[in-house]
């Protein structure tokens, strides 16, 4: 009697990890989704019956949206939406691996999942990259389809320097703390020509534009654009010192991406 040969290998997942952009009109007035999405990225969401989502609320949202544009493959409320995985509050644990894992059993069975933001590029300043980490680790084909990134759209419209750029995220809330972050920044892009990318949120936009304006020096350049995409976006960039001459009032609802580039010493 022989004995059993070697164990079969698993079949290879044939879903894949769809990363869907979403419109930058999140807490404005709902823009066409053709203005800024293309009609293949509308009929490939449109498709996909599996989601792994930032917000279930925003995401079934966008949902309704694209299927007015192109007909679900399911009606909203049978589509499977789940949310991404937080780490929980105080803990300093990251989110179990099989976690991640889970959301992406539906790849296995030749089935793709979406994966959304609540604006803009999945994975970009965004949870979701650790499921795209977790899509890799388990072999899962990652697509990103093509649509807007408030980040690389505000980078393109500072005239700063797009050859070498950074995204620093948030600064810190404290005054103090704040301050010495900018500075730091600063003294980065001065010595490395290097403009410096971060956001804020919308309620604290006015706060960090003033802390900026009165920490940075006068010719260090500074570029601000808000509400990008929408009819009433716009960007604005200059000197510090134009600045101080001419001060910018923020909107504490619309979100915003600043920008910094101090000259060569």
């Amino acid at each position: 009697m022989t004995g059993a040969g070697p164990a079969a290998p698993a079949a290879p997942s044939t879903g894949r990890l769809v990363l869907v952009p979403t419109p930058l009109d999140l807490g404005a007035a709902p823009q066409p989704l053709d203005a800024v999405l293309p009609a293949a990225v509308l009929r490939q969401a449109a498709a996909i019956t599996q989601w792994a989502v930032e917000d279930a609320r925003s995401a079934r949202a966008f949902l309704k949206r694209v299927g007015e544009a192109v007909p679900l493959a399911q009606p909203l409320q049978a589509l499977q939406i789940r949310e991404l995985p937080r780490p929980r509050k105080g803990s300093g644990q990251a989110v179990p691996a099989a976690e991640w894992q889970a959301l992406l059993a539906p790849t296995a069975l030749g089935a793709d999942v979406g994966l959304l933001s609540e604006a803009g590029l999945p994975a970009v300043a965004d949870p979701g990259a650790a499921l795209v980490a977790a899509a890799h680790a388990a072999g899962v084909q990652v697509l990103p389809l093509a649509g807007p990134s408030s980040l690389l759209l505000a980078l393109a419209a500072s005239g700063l320097n797009g050859q070498s750029f950074a995204f620093v995220g948030y600064l810190p809330q404290e005054a103090a703390a704040r301050v010495a972050r900018i500075r730091e920044l600063e003294a980065l892009s001065r010595r490395l020509g290097q403009a410096q990318l971060l956001i804020e949120t919308p309620y604290r936009n006015a706060a960090l534009l003033a802390s900026l304006v009165a920490t940075l020096a006068a010719a260090t350049r500074l570029s601000v654009s808000c509400g990008l995409t929408l009819p009433e976006g716009w960007t604005r960039s200059g000197p510090v010192a134009e600045w101080r001459l001419r001060p910018q009032a923020m909107p504490d609802r619309v979100p915003a991406v600043f920008a910094l580039q101090a000259p060569a010493a």
